[in-house]
């Protein structure tokens, strides 16, 4: 279970674990599944070994993960700024989780680099920034999460996983892999599914609270997405959804209302992949998703300076809605030779 990770990093994160008597856990900003479930399963976990722990995220979490254990405890720099920025500075060890760069973490990531605290880095996306004394990378991975727990497991601490440390651990898993349909590369990850339901885990709960359960404005706004702005190329077996900041205000758009919205067109048959444009405050935020193996992280790190994983990735626009959208068509046919031909 614990092979694929390095032996001896493990044996240093326990040390650094053990030398520590305040550690931080922090993610990226707009926390999902996969970020809340791997810093709260840490979290957990330290506070199982008798440390003392926080979770500090840049911006709020979605309410569809409020149903975590210890979600009520994590710290949101953007509603108390000062209590996160003594708390980092206080800390002796600061654990970073599933992000690749301190960008990601927008106004927090000086608060985060400031910090005198050995850092550690925990993440499955590619190619990451040197920021961090240790690094655990491996963008093989279907989530942060398995990461995180076969770390736990090389370090010699799965019998410190309780029932709220292993449901963190599953919701982001099943969210980073839709309930286990994507991004599940390793065999052995239905392993440790079967570890984490042995700790009690309701798989059955967290499918309907973290993938099913919604806001009826966020239903009707899917429901407008699909049917009023979805738009299909069928050369390049393609998708695109936009939505203007007010068509969000139409429809009472929160945060997480439209998690999940750029892989609905890859239910179309012959679709390959889907791009998601939504016009923020300062800029317009893109989502990829694709199937097989079409690498719509090329097109976000190309023409959005973004990236992620090959099937699923993101990027930002700094200029009009429409102008993001043109950016897209214009250079479609660049990426129809990563079409597998006669395929579809």
């Amino acid at each position: 279970m614990d092979k694929l990770i390095d032996t001896n990093r493990a044996k240093e994160l326990r040390q650094l674990i053990e030398r520590s008597s305040k550690i931080v856990l922090t993610c990226h900003v707009r926390p999902d599944g996969d970020a809340i479930g791997s810093t709260l399963a840490l979290w957990h976990l330290l506070h199982t070994l008798g440390k003392e722990a926080t979770v500090v995220v840049p911006d709020k979490a979605p309410s569809n993960l409020a149903f975590l254990p210890g979600f009520k405890e994590i710290g949101v720099f953007t509603c108390h700024p000062k209590f996160c920025e003594t708390t980092f500075a206080e800390a002796d060890l600061v654990i970073c989780c599933d992000f690749n760069t301190p960008s990601r973490q927008d106004m927090l990531a000086p608060v985060m680099l400031e910090a005198k605290a050995t850092k550690v880095l925990i993440d499955h996306h590619q190619e990451p920034d040197d920021f961090t004394s240790l690094v655990f990378s491996y963008p093989d991975m279907s989530s942060t999460c398995e990461l995180v727990f076969r770390v736990i497991a090389a370090m010699g601490l799965y019998g410190e996983v309780n029932l709220d440390c292993a449901t963190c651990l599953l919701t982001g898993i099943i969210t980073d892999t839709r309930n286990f349909s994507v991004n599940c590369k390793h065999t052995d990850l239905y392993d440790i599914l079967m570890r984490l339901l042995e700790k009690g885990v309701d798989k059955e709960r967290i499918v309907k609270e973290a993938l099913s359960t919604r806001s009826l404005s966020s239903l009707r706004l899917e429901a407008y997405a699909i049917s009023e702005k979805m738009e299909i190329f069928p050369k390049h077996k393609a998708a695109l959804i936009t939505l203007s900041k007010e068509e969000l205000e139409r429809f009472s758009y929160e945060r997480g209302d439209t998690e999940g919205l750029v892989n609905r067109p890859l239910e179309v048959r012959g679709l390959v992949y889907s791009i998601f444009m939504r016009e923020d405050a300062d800029c317009i935020k893109v989502s990829a998703r694709s199937c097989e193996g079409f690498p719509v992280s090329e097109i976000c790190k190309n023409l959005y300076g973004g990236g992620g994983h090959l099937q699923a990735a993101g990027g930002e626009f700094y200029g009009s809605l429409e102008e993001c959208r043109k950016l897209l068509i214009d250079n479609m046919e660049n990426y129809d030779k990563y079409l597998r031909k006669g395929k579809y």
